[in-house]
């Protein structure tokens, strides 16, 4: 590793390797899941969600507590069903079988907290700096990676976004989900100084990649990235930063506010030529 040539970013971490075939690679502490940061209250790695008494290799429906209480999210092969929410850039809420469950490994609700499962490369691109591309054809549905890093509060969110320089990038993603009738809860990830791969994501104004909110041991949800479409091998690996996929319009409106806004060189025919910014952490 000492040019830095095919190296693994993740150090061994994860059960594929993270391939980085740059001269230099980036700093920063990998880490496979989300950490405790500033201003977090509950440790993401705890397990506080209770269990479903399942004895078998994989829960059914009919039978599953956490089947029957969140509905069922995946195919029997693991692939991602439709989670419309009921509300534009709002997502039906996916719980996944956890530590404490009795069924196996093998269950078909346990996707997101087997890790990563694809080879994927962390390269240069000619005008977005970083990017992830894909080394495997990757079907609609399959579940990529996810987007770890430090889970902040809002404050220390806010407190990072205004001592950021112009030229850093911002990694800040705030996701906003419906906790009742009334309630919104909000989860604040900054992959900054240590996360995964999911921190070299580029933004695209029409991405192939959605994020979904997934609850495995904790009540702080993994941030998901699944593929929204057929990805070919070598494709690069993008999501919208402002959490729209397709059609679904983005949870929070976006207004400048009269700060600068960086430009967006995703190419796509419907680019909007400016990269999301998200004020509501700043207001």
């Amino acid at each position: 590793m000492s040019d830095g040539r095919d190296a693994d970013l993740s150090g061994g971490l994860e059960d594929v390797p993270v391939l980085c075939k740059a001269l230099t690679p980036p700093t920063f502490k990998y880490s496979t899941g989300n950490v405790q940061g500033p201003g977090c209250s509950v440790d993401p790695r705890e397990v506080t969600l209770p269990g479903c008494p399942c004895l078998s290799s994989s829960c059914r429906a009919e039978s599953c507590p956490c089947l029957q209480t969140y509905g069922q999210a995946y195919e029997s092969t693991g692939r991602l069903l439709n989670r419309d929410g009921p509300e534009p850039g709002y997502s039906s809420p996916v719980f996944e079988c956890n530590a404490l469950c009795s069924c196996g490994d093998a269950c078909s609700n346990r996707v997101v907290q087997r890790g990563l499962q694809l080879r994927l490369e962390v390269c240069r691109t000619t005008s977005k700096g970083w990017g992830v591309r894909a080394l495997e054809g990757i079907p609609r549905g399959t579940f990529v990676c996810e987007y770890a890093g430090e889970v902040i509060s809002l404050t220390e969110a806010k407190r990072r976004q205004l001592n950021q320089r112009a030229d850093e990038n911002n990694y800040i993603i705030a996701v906003r989900e419906h906790a009742g009738t009334s309630s919104i809860t909000e989860t604040f990830v900054d992959p900054a100084q240590v996360g995964n791969v999911g921190r070299f994501l580029n933004h695209s104004c029409s991405p192939n990649l959605c994020m979904l909110p997934v609850r495995v041991h904790s009540v702080i949800p993994r941030l998901a990235l699944f593929a929204g479409r057929d990805i070919a091998a070598l494709e690069e690996l993008t999501f919208d930063y402002s959490g729209r996929y397709g059609t679904q319009r983005p949870a929070e409106a976006l207004s400048t506010g009269g700060l600068q806004r960086k430009p967006c060189h995703c190419g796509a025919i419907n680019c909007t030529r400016l990269l999301p910014l998200d004020l509501s952490i700043l207001s």
